[in-house]
């Protein structure tokens, strides 16, 4: 294929991908007033409402949270067109090889955005309850909350995705497994500045809830990649 080719491809590609990402868009935004009640779970049992501070407050964030929802939904299309394009260009150890990471991946952001839901953000938004009991009423702006909660989530699914970035360093040769485990005191003060800074909370409760799993996934990533031989 000449370049015009390849371009003329990944235009399509690019289209197709853009397409899928919008029809997501769409249809989130058709159920949005259920995903606001799904995101909102969280910490309706602890007695917070939420209110809208200014005109459109809750359509915006309506827009938002489809918006995000939807480049959730519509990011298996997106993969998969990156993924055919890249193939032809492969050789065949390379695509025994991307098959498993391009999974792990996935499967791997799917689980740091069900963690942060299920774990981080109730912990986060009951500590902030629970320190106010008793001296204000929890009143929270509902775009300001989402802000919080969409950026947790985000911030936890792409942090998950240190063993998938370990694998491919020690595929090519850049940094060794015994490397990796030899700076176990450095990876743990790591760990804990990068929790402190993914999380939009700056309670200690969440940091820790996510510094753990972050050092889980590392040494786990590391000796995946001993495995490997590397």
């Amino acid at each position: 294929m000449s370049i015009f080719d390849h371009l003329e491809e990944l235009r399509q590609r690019i289209f197709v991908s853009v397409l899928a990402v919008g029809a997501a868009i769409l249809g989130c935004f058709a159920y949005s007033k259920e995903l606001i009640m799904f995101l909102e779970a969280p910490v309706k049992s602890e007695g917070v409402r939420f209110l809208q501070l200014a005109p459109g407050e809750f359509f915006f964030t309506t827009l938002k949270v489809s918006g995000y929802c939807g480049l959730l939904l519509g990011s298996p299309v997106i993969l998969y067109e990156i993924i055919a394009f890249v193939l032809p260009g492969l050789t065949r150890a390379e695509r025994r090889f991307l098959g498993p990471i391009v999974l792990g991946s996935s499967v791997l952001f799917y689980a740091g955005i069900a963690f942060s839901y299920w774990v981080l953000t109730p912990a986060a938004l009951n500590f902030f309850v629970n320190y106010a009991e008793g001296v204000v009423e929890s009143l929270w702006s509902i775009d300001q909350y989402f802000e919080f909660v969409l950026v947790l989530m985000f911030s936890t699914g792409l942090s998950f995705q240190v063993p998938v970035i370990q694998l491919l360093l020690g595929q090519v040769g850049l940094v060794t497994s015994d490397q990796m485990l030899s700076i176990w005191r450095y990876v743990v003060v790591g760990a804990v500045i990068a929790a402190a800074v993914l999380t939009p909370s700056t309670d200690p409760v969440t940091q820790m809830l996510l510094a753990a799993p972050l050092l889980g996934l590392y040494f786990g990533g590391a000796w995946m990649v001993k495995l490997t031989g590397r």
